[in-house]
């Protein structure tokens, strides 16, 4: 592994008016100096875009070296000109279709974000040699793995939904121009983050939203499921330690390694909307815990994510430190004043 240092360096961010490219780039801002970011989102309809305008504010508002682009990594032109002109040091591919059930309804977005954003990154990377390049994989890669918990020796050749499909094509992709073309890659495979400003297609926001209407909740799977629930400043302040360590050569010549980042400590779906519940009732948000409805288990979905990360401990001393009555504390008092 050699180190690289951040300071005074340019820093490609996709995906950066996205809930963790967002965060990335706040704390990169925030404790780096002299480093300059170059965001890129194409700010997509698939969830409330007034939101992803509040992530750019936040980044805005804190007047350091931050150039947004609105624009698609699906764009190739664009990211050849991109690259061209600031040729950026370290590259952080977070832009990526999300989403487990919209990938059952709207594979082409999968494809375009996913598959060809994807390529047109390593395409770039090779022609403009970069220090690193770091990139979003994700824990559904693992599948219905019976295996707990999930260790990155595992086999992961059985996605059961076209978006965990797509995330381990990135996989290999990266693998094969990491050999190639010697590009020192890094993939992190993300457990469920969550936090203020998250995304309104995961479960705790979509609970709080029908909990404020006075709605039932859907429950999958009868309430028996369990989430390695990770807060996003404690991904963060991972993914910033992975950026500084390229990975040491594979037995093949690869520059290449797979990190698990998550608590390591999976929560039941139950205790975690009886503690959301908590939350939002501390700060006036409803007024009493709200009605469940519980069905079966959807398609697409897994009964239990659980990380491994001893990897990322050993390399780096990741350790996450957020409780979920801090995590969802901090998310119900942001989604106070979201809701105004």
């Amino acid at each position: 592994m050699s180190n690289i240092s951040l300071e005074n360096k340019t820093i490609f961010v996709t995906g950066a008016a996205g809930f963790i490219g967002s965060f990335l780039c706040k704390n990169l801002l925030e404790n780096v100096s002299g480093i300059k970011i170059i965001g890129i989102d194409c700010i997509t309809d698939y969830y409330d875009v007034s939101l992803k305008q509040e992530r750019l504010d936040m980044l805005s508002s804190l007047k350091k070296d931050f150039t947004f682009v609105k624009g698609d990594i699906a764009d190739k032109s664009l990211l050849d000109s991109l690259f061209e002109k600031y040729n950026p040091a370290v590259v952080v591919n977070l832009a990526a279709q999300a989403g487990v059930r919209y990938s059952i309804d709207n594979p082409d977005a999968y494809i375009h974000s996913n598959m060809i954003g994807f390529y047109n990154i390593l395409e770039c990377c090779r022609h403009n040699p970069v220090e690193h390049l770091v990139f979003a994989s994700s824990s559904s890669v693992y599948g219905s793995n019976k295996k707990v918990p999930y260790s990155t020796e595992d086999k992961v050749d059985n996605p059961v939904s076209l978006y965990a499909a797509t995330k381990k094509s990135n996989e290999l992709f990266a693998h094969a121009y990491s050999k190639l073309y010697k590009i020192p890659c890094t993939g992190l495979r993300f457990f469920t983050v969550y936090g203020p400003m998250g995304r309104p297609d995961m479960a705790y926001f979509k609970f709080t939203n029908k909990l404020v209407k006075g709605e039932p909740i859907q429950i999958y799977n009868n309430g028996d499921m369990y989430r390695d629930f990770t807060y996003v400043d404690d991904i963060v302040k991972g993914v910033r330690a992975v950026m500084q360590k390229t990975p040491e050569a594979t037995d093949d010549g690869a520059l290449y390694k797979i990190y698990n980042i998550g608590n390591s400590r999976p929560e039941s779906l139950m205790r975690f909307v009886e503690i959301l519940e908590n939350c939002l009732i501390k700060e006036n948000i409803i007024s009493e815990q709200g009605k469940k409805e519980l069905l079966p288990m959807q398609p697409g979905d897994v009964y239990q994510t659980f990380a491994d990360v001893s990897d990322l401990e050993k390399d780096f001393g990741f350790k996450p430190a957020t409780t979920l009555e801090q995590g969802l504390g901090a998310f119900a008092k942001w989604y106070k004043g979201y809701k105004k």
